[in-house]
């Protein structure tokens, strides 16, 4: 894989992107990078264009210094396209990626094949959501970044009990992703994408590309009604709830993403 950065509208964006075929972008959720998509790569990266996304403020992106919106993301997925020569691409986002590509899906559509979106909401963040992240980066800016505790509180947002007892590799993953994170950067992107995340839900309305909406049973963060809302409001959505994965499907099981991905993208 070759590891470029591309100027966006927000900030210059590390991507790593090799192989031949039809593009498919990947973005990942808050506090990850587009490593989290290792196993997505593997697998997809020999008979098609693969661009791993280190979404901005994170990884190997430029740092942020004030918050943005979710137009501003569905722009900067227009300039990575436009930055590799691709004129249009399938998406797979997780979470904020999911979000984003909702957005990206109705408000370019030229520029999107199929679009597969994981863990994630049209909603906008509720009084409990906003208040415990909230206190989430505040507890962060004491303490330097994720830590301690704070660690423990963020593991059991992102994995669930299936993963706990039975895949410690992806739970050290996390946990060793979390040390990394830039707190005084990921900051802005937390705020924008919870307490200040837009409804969606009548924007989707308007996304006629093939969407397939996909949420885990063992998510606590979007809970599969809150998930499944979100695919109601586009039309002609797929659904699929997953068995034993929380808020980070494609890296839990990717085995089983992996085969939802070639069935709805590749073999449509």
């Amino acid at each position: 894989m070759d590891s470029r950065t591309i100027a966006t509208r927000l900030g210059r964006i590390r991507v790593q992107t090799g192989g031949v075929g039809a593009a498919i972008v990947f973005w990942p959720s808050l506090l990850m990078t587009g490593d989290m998509w290792a196993g997505q790569a593997a697998e997809f990266g020999t008979g098609n264009r693969i661009v791993l996304v280190d979404p901005p403020g994170h990884g190997g992106s430029e740092k942020l210094s004030s918050t943005f919106s979710f137009d501003d993301c569905a722009q900067c997925v227009v300039d990575v396209l436009d930055g590799l020569g691709i004129e249009r691409a399938h998406f797979v986002g997780n979470s904020w990626g999911g979000m984003i590509g909702g957005t990206f899906a109705a408000r370019y559509p030229d520029r999107i094949g199929r679009a597969v979106l994981m863990n994630c909401t049209a909603s906008p963040a509720g009084r409990r959501q906003r208040l415990e992240y909230g206190l989430l980066l505040r507890t962060a800016a004491l303490l330097g970044g994720i830590r301690g505790p704070l660690t423990r509180e963020v593991l059991k947002a992102f994995l669930g009990p299936t993963t706990f007892r039975d895949r410690p590799e992806v739970v050290s993953f996390v946990r060793a992703a979390l040390r990394r994170v830039d707190i005084r950067s990921s900051a802005w992107a937390v705020t924008s994408v919870v307490p200040r995340r837009p409804d969606q839900r009548a924007l989707l309305g308007a996304v006629r590309t093939p969407v397939l909406v996909v949420a885990g049973a063992e998510d606590a963060t979007f809970p599969v009604p809150e998930t499944l809302e979100m695919a109601a409001a586009i039309p002609g959505a797929a659904t699929a709830v997953l068995d034993g994965v929380a808020h980070l499907a494609a890296l839990e099981n990717p085995h089983l993403v992996n085969a939802l991905i070639k069935d709805f993208v590749l073999d449509a």
